[in-house]
């Protein structure tokens, strides 16, 4: 059943990529496009075709509710998204901390200091709509489908090794993508799946997702998984590469760990 989801997501994929870009070429020969429109418009792309994939895999192959993945909408929905995009405000601050004492941050200032207002402003929200997407989207694939398929077939242990592997893959083509980035986006699958796991509901897994990405790229200014999109904070970051994670971001170096221990305690306390 993975095999067919991901050879539906790949047949998906293709023309939903090139209705995307069409649209931008027709836009662009009226209007001047904006880099953070472009980004938007890929990462909806993609995260349509994700949900759009599942939701038939669930449907077709499963033969059960896309809701049944943990998208009920109660009184849990909202609290369960808040709290997953605030948790990772710290885990992400823990590691600025961290590398800011070494002496490894080289401040170059605030991203206000260097472009107009408008252009901060488009830059947070275009941020923040494309993580919304792929939190949607990856955790309804990754802590959805293959974590609860997986952990039906082999149990939650094997489910939960499993489909963290497969959430590493899904980046193997991201820039800087090496071994260090695989053990850290593993690592990241079995921190996003506490969400699952501890209320059987998606909706904290995907706020966590989604604070992770925001926090850590369009706020503190790391790269996200290898991708440099719109920075808030402007710095560089020396330092060892296994500690720092180097150009892929702090997922990929020692320097995560303290947050996401942190971070793994407070999903504890929010669901126990």
């Amino acid at each position: 059943r993975l095999l067919l989801h991901a050879l539906l997501a790949l047949g998906l994929l293709i023309p939903f990529s090139l209705a995307a870009a069409l649209a931008l070429f027709l836009l662009g020969l009226a209007l001047p496009i904006a880099p953070a429109l472009t980004a938007v418009v890929s990462a909806g792309a993609s995260a349509v075709v994700f949900v759009v994939a599942t939701f038939l895999a669930r449907r077709f192959l499963d033969r059960r509710s896309f809701i049944s993945l943990g998208f009920t909408l109660d009184r849990h929905t909202l609290p369960d998204l808040v709290i997953g995009v605030l948790i990772p405000l710290p885990i992400l601050g823990v590691a600025f901390l961290i590398e800011t004492s070494l002496g490894w941050v080289h401040w170059e200032g605030w991203a206000w200091q260097q472009l107009p207002a408008g252009d901060v402003v488009l830059g947070l929200a275009g941020g923040l709509a494309i993580f919304v997407g792929v939190g949607l989207a990856e955790e309804a694939l990754s802590r959805g489908y293959h974590l609860q398929n997986l952990a039906e077939s082999m149990g939650l242990p094997g489910g939960l090794l499993v489909s963290s592997v497969l959430f590493s893959a899904l980046h193997v083509f991201n820039p800087g993508f090496d071994g260090r980035a695989a053990l850290g986006l593993v690592l990241a699958g079995y921190f996003l799946a506490t969400g699952w796991v501890w209320t059987r509901r998606l909706w904290l897994s995907i706020g966590l997702h989604i604070g992770w990405n925001f926090f850590e790229g369009t706020v503190f200014g790391y790269a996200v998984s290898g991708l440099d999109l719109f920075r808030l904070m402007r710095h560089r970051v020396e330092g060892p590469e296994w500690v720092t994670g180097g150009a892929f971001g702090p997922e990929a170096g020692l320097v995560i760990l303290p947050g996401l221990l942190l971070g793994t305690w407070l999903v504890w306390l929010y669901t126990r």
